[in-house]
């Protein structure tokens, strides 16, 4: 089982172990971490749930499509090559261990 790390503007620290195959969105919001709204569910229709992944862990992610693309361009927080949104990245074992940060 993947674990998933995300760090909150204050440092604080979320670890969880999550399912192979729940996207982090979701993983996020059984865990209660903060920040994490998710309001369109995962349809990519509202970039409520934008992350920054840590550098050291873009490499492992899948590609970015063309609709998350778009819809990072209307997030609250300032944009980065790190930015995803979280309900298209999926708990797996290329991603154990990953770090998100949650933008404040």
């Amino acid at each position: 089982m993947p674990q998933v790390h995300w760090l909150m503007s204050n440092d604080d620290r979320v670890s969880v172990d999550v399912n192979e195959g729940t996207n982090l969105m979701d993983a996020a919001q059984f865990a209660g971490v903060a920040g994490i709204a998710g309001e369109c569910g995962g349809c990519l229709s509202c970039a409520t749930c934008h992350v920054y992944v840590d550098q050291a862990w873009l490499q492992a992610c899948p590609p970015m499509g063309d609709v998350e693309n778009a819809m990072l361009d209307v997030v609250i927080a300032p944009r980065t090559v790190q930015s995803r949104l979280s309900c298209q990245l999926i708990a797996s074992k290329a991603l154990d261990g990953v770090v998100l940060r949650v933008p404040q």
